[in-house]
């Protein structure tokens, strides 16, 4: 007998609004539907997410998504198994705006209503591309947030690791700022790089000296900008050459780093989990950085693990990834009412110590 479950996802955390519909046939997941509707807009003359303004868009539009993903879907609320959102952890006037618009359409459609962690629809995203098989090693790196996690099950996760202040993505994003390149940083900082030299400028790589997993970029980005003052008090300005040394220099730098504490990870899970392949994925808008990948790559190929990267469109924020970690979770029995809360701040492993320290573009966990 075919097993048929369909559910819409929601997602809402930082400022992208986003709704899909997944759906899993015999165990074979299939995207129906992706919307995604940015706000780089919005925040462009302020060089970062502003909070108020995105949850004042999120509550604009998140109706319109919800729409669209059905209509592309050519499915209705009536053919839901249940609906998805993210619960936490990200700005919370978003995440509010989220968990709100599902209630309702919880309620009016009768369907369960499903809350999920962001972190988890990230680090579950390798089972909808790929069908992995639990356990594997993740890497979440994006804007908000960065850590190692050994993924068990869709409700169990190990945290062997991760950033003590500034999360690669938000460095990123303070660099371009920095130099003017303008918002959002990542991409920005990728393309200048492609004509700079990666070695003129001697940039630290953080807590390499130190045994562990954790990292730090917060440092980092002061070098940048101390080199950046010196050019400029020098030179009374950045010349074109100037600007794509740095961001080419920080992105090396920020790289190599994650290299070698994906190289220490990759040690640890292989002690935790008798695999006969282990599998590494990676995750988030970092992870759309070629570079950054590159390195990953010949870490896992050293390590004896395989390499596993999903599409672009499921890296960044987006709703698919919210539809199946609350589809996991759905065909395990999970459920939430009504009392279901906004989150600012979720940890996914909740044996771990907190993590230090709080980035400006997301709650860290």
């Amino acid at each position: 007998m075919t097993e048929t479950v369909t559910v819409l996802g929601l997602e809402s955390s930082c400022d992208d609004t986003a709704a899909a519909v997944v759906r899993r046939v015999d165990g074979v997941p299939e995207v129906l539907s992706s919307v995604v509707w940015g706000q780089d807009a919005l925040h462009a003359d302020f060089g970062g997410v502003v909070p108020e303004i995105a949850a004042r868009a999120h509550a604009e539009r998140l109706d319109i998504c919800v729409e669209r993903a059905l209509q592309q879907a050519g499915v209705g609320l009536n053919n839901m198994d249940a609906i998805a959102v993210t619960a936490g952890p990200g700005l919370i006037g978003g995440v509010l705006s989220g968990v709100m618009c599902a209630k309702g359409l919880a309620v009016g459609s009768g369907k369960p209503l499903i809350g999920v962690n962001h972190l988890a629809g990230h680090a579950l995203t390798p089972r909808m591309t790929d069908q992995v098989a639990y356990p594997y090693l993740m890497l979440l790196v994006s804007g908000g947030h960065c850590q190692f996690l050994a993924v068990y099950s869709e409700d169990r996760f190990q945290r062997l690791g991760g950033t003590i202040d500034d999360a690669p993505g938000e460095a990123f994003d303070k660099t371009a700022k920095l130099l003017g390149l303008g918002y959002p940083g990542g991409p920005l900082v990728e393309k200048e790089a492609l004509t700079g030299d990666a070695k003129r400028f001697k940039f630290p790589r953080p807590l390499l000296n130190r045994p562990g997993q954790d990292m730090s970029f917060s440092g980092l980005k002061t070098a940048l900008r101390r080199a950046r003052d010196v050019l400029v008090d020098e030179k009374n300005g950045l010349t074109v050459q100037d600007r794509a040394d740095l961001c080419a220099s920080f992105q090396l730098a920020v790289a190599d780093t994650l290299a070698e504490k994906t190289r220490r990870a990759c040690l640890v899970f292989q002690g935790l989990a008798d695999t006969r392949k282990p599998v590494l994925a990676v995750a988030g808008g970092v992870a759309a950085n070629s570079v950054i990948r590159g390195g990953l790559q010949r870490v896992a190929d050293g390590c004896g693990f395989e390499f596993l990267a999903p599409p672009l469109q499921y890296c960044t924020d987006n709703a698919a990834m919210i539809a199946w970690a609350g589809l996991e979770r759905f065909t395990k029995g999970h459920r939430d009412d009504l009392t279901l809360a906004a989150r600012p701040r979720w940890p996914l492993d909740r044996d771990a110590a907190p993590m230090l320290g709080s980035g400006k573009k997301g709650a860290k966990a």
